[in-house]
């Protein structure tokens, strides 16, 4: 090769390499966009810094002309220095736009941009996903699962209106307070539900203002001026961007512009010789892909956090103040659903309510006729029963006995009195009329304040809940209390009559060996039998008291045998050998029963499982998503669901416990 020729290859080899030395240039069908975002000022003795991230948003491969950086700091120049943003902690959340609007194929649309988004953001990047329509609320928060997020985009639904602004807030408390943050925010419309949208979108452009989150806006599918110039202003609070899309295509492809910017982030510093302290003006201005830009805007200066080597001790009782970087006082944080304190204070005010209560009514847990009954056997047992009527009326204080006559005169014109109190007789519990209502009420009001503290947001949904809860929570307990020692009674029966038919046949009369087994039997029979024998002691015959027993037990193998002590005396025959085939005859049927009941086992445990799963899965969701399960009450169609489960719920417990029910 002659030495022209060579020249000329040497000279062709330097303009081409030139050519890759200078920065890209944007093609005029790709816009560049520049934000700023992170920017913080340091100040050390007599120098200062200035640091801040550009994020470049371009389809090709455009980068920032570190020789066209200017950057003033009160109207003064400054050096600047550019390299490669550092890692750092760095969270997105895709908002979309899930109204009535955007139909099934606006989400359809939804998921193909998704999936380009996460399929090209950086693999340090933490992606949620948010949504907004009636109301608004972030379904994933930011995490490093691209699969989840991918699915949770596909079970978005369109429906309601448009909350947008409110959905913008939530996103940015739902991106914390620190880190590099962005939102890709898609929407085919203006705000809907706000009743003053211009206060609402100010509030919201302020937040992302003071939050420094920068928003990349996908304007899908509308011209609306109202919505172009509100979707704007959110873009550019932070050096976002708006790109208008009208289909499937155009939608992921911005998309996966905005996730290809996060690759495309350099940070700028800027040393200043002298030491500034509070705000500062500043103006950064530049070029990227020839295309210019310009920020203004103003920052505090401030020493840098001094990190201690030893937590400084806090005095018992107070309250050390936080202080942030510069000496500013940092307001005390507001109180989380970590935060257990209203929980534990409400625990322990429902444990002395109840406590105070019992204390006050303690005196009084006896009955008149429970006291003369008492009595009976005092005087035939020899057992010491305590304090008198009159005695412990004297210690009751006088609002206690307000309280217990009022309750007692509400109870009195009851229908349902005699029954529940049939049933407090049942279940061996020492209550008046009155106080049962006392307690009651008390129970009502515990719930009601558990329900509201549990309840997270849904404050008066927990009310209500908890409200309701008090109300049958103490009926449904003395029900149970009462069922139980009667199955406990009817459980010692059989032993019982063989323990009397064996004392028959040693010579002992009846009444003797019922004696014997009021006083040797375990409770509830031998207290039950007991009260039997105090009875025939003031006149009452013996069966007629043995079928008391009966009934207050509510007991038919209690009838079967008074009815078998009964033939006997009537048509005469051995009443031990009558009582022994009694017993015996009682056994088969408990062993029949509890057979039954093994079989059943499976079915009825299916039965609880199926009722209970459905109320503690709107409980749970209730703490874990309150806007996705208020739905259910907050709109016409939810509250027909409402209703409409709880009406199936209805019919499937009656229907499932008369299938698991079996009479023996």
């Amino acid at each position: 090769m002659s030495a022209g020729r060579r020249r000329l290859a040497l000279v062709l080899a330097a303009a081409a390499a030139g050519l890759l030395a200078l920065p890209s240039a944007a093609r005029a069908d790709d816009p560049v966009t520049v934000g700023l975002s992170s920017v913080s000022g340091t100040s050390q003795g007599d120098a200062s810094t200035l640091t801040g991230v550009l994020t470049i948003r371009s389809k090709s491969d455009v980068q920032v002309d570190p020789s066209s950086l200017k950057v003033t700091i009160d109207g003064v120049d400054y050096p600047v220095a550019v390299k490669q943003a550092p890692k750092r902690d760095r969270r997105s959340i895709i908002l979309i736009d899930t109204s009535g609007s955007m139909g099934v194929a606006g989400m359809l649309t939804v998921r193909k941009a998704v999936a380009a988004y996460l399929k090209t953001v950086p693999s340090d990047v933490k992606v949620g996903v948010g949504s907004f329509a009636d109301t608004a609320g972030i379904d994933l928060p930011p995490t490093l699962d691209r699969g989840g997020a991918q699915r949770v985009a596909n079970g978005l639904a369109s429906r309601g209106s448009t909350s947008l602004y409110e959905g913008v807030q939530d996103a940015v408390a739902g991106l914390g307070p620190r880190g590099d943050r962005s939102i890709m925010l898609l929407s085919d419309g203006a705000d809907t539900i706000a009743n003053d949208p211009a206060k609402a979108l100010a509030t919201t452009v302020a937040k992302l203002k003071a939050a420094d989150i920068r928003v990349d806006v996908v304007r899908f599918n509308t011209n609306d001026p109202k919505a172009s110039a509100a979707l704007q202003q959110l873009a550019s609070a932070s050096g976002g961007s708006v790109v208008a899309a009208d289909n499937s295509a155009a939608v992921a492809s911005a998309f996966q512009t905005s996730a290809q910017a996060l690759n495309k982030q350099v940070q700028v510093t800027i040393e200043v010789p002298k030491g500034l302290d509070g705000a500062h003006e500043y103006t950064i201005s530049g070029t990227a892909g020839g295309q210019p830009f310009t920020f203004a805007k103003q920052t505090s200066f401030a020493a840098p956090a001094a990190t201690p080597s030893k937590p400084t001790p806090t005095p018992s009782g107070s309250v050390a103040p936080a202080v942030a970087a510069g000496g500013t006082d940092v307001a005390l944080a507001p109180v989380t659903n970590s935060d257990r304190t209203p929980l534990i204070a409400a625990g322990l005010l429902g444990v002395a309510l109840l406590a105070g209560i019992g204390a006050a009514l303690t005196p009084t847990l006896q009955t008149k006729k429970e006291r003369r009954v008492a009595a009976i056997e005092t005087y035939v047992a020899g057992t010491d029963m305590g304090l008198s009527r009159q005695e412990m009326k004297a210690a009751q204080s006088t609002i206690t006995a307000q309280l217990l006559d009022i309750g007692d005169r509400v109870m009195k014109d009851r229908k349902s009195t005699s029954k529940t109190m049939a049933l407090i007789e049942k279940a061996d519990l020492p209550f008046r009329a009155g106080e049962w209502l006392i307690l009651r009420i008390v129970a009502v009001i515990v719930g009601a304040a558990v329900g509201f503290f549990l309840a997270g947001d849904a404050k008066i949904v927990g009310l209500v809940l908890g409200s309701v809860f008090g109300v049958i929570g103490m009926p449904a307990f003395l029900r149970i209390a009462a069922g139980r020692r009667a199955a406990k009674f009817e459980s010692q029966l059989p032993g019982i009559l063989l323990l009397v038919s064996t004392s028959l046949r040693s010579g002992f009369g009846l009444p003797q060996a019922l004696e014997a087994v009021a006083r040797d039997a375990a409770e509830p029979s031998g207290k039950e039998f007991s009260r039997a024998l105090a009875e025939t002691r003031i006149g009452t015959d013996l069966s007629d008291a043995l079928e008391r027993v009966g009934h207050r037990l509510d007991s038919s193998a209690m009838h079967w045998t008074v009815m078998a002590i009964r033939i006997q005396r009537e048509v005469g025959g051995n009443l031990a050998d009558t009582l022994r085939t009694t017993a015996n005859t009682l056994r088969e049927r408990e062993a029949l029963h509890r057979q039954v009941k093994t079989l059943s086992a499976e079915g009825r445990l299916s039965a609880y499982i199926l009722i209970a799963l459905p109320i503690f899965l709107f409980f749970y969701m209730l703490r874990v998503n309150y806007d996705y399960v208020s739905l259910l009450w907050t709109t016409t169609i939810g509250l027909f669901m409402s209703i409409g489960g709880l009406v199936a719920l209805g019919v499937g417990v009656v229907w499932m416990r008369n299938v698991v029910k079996i009479e023996v």
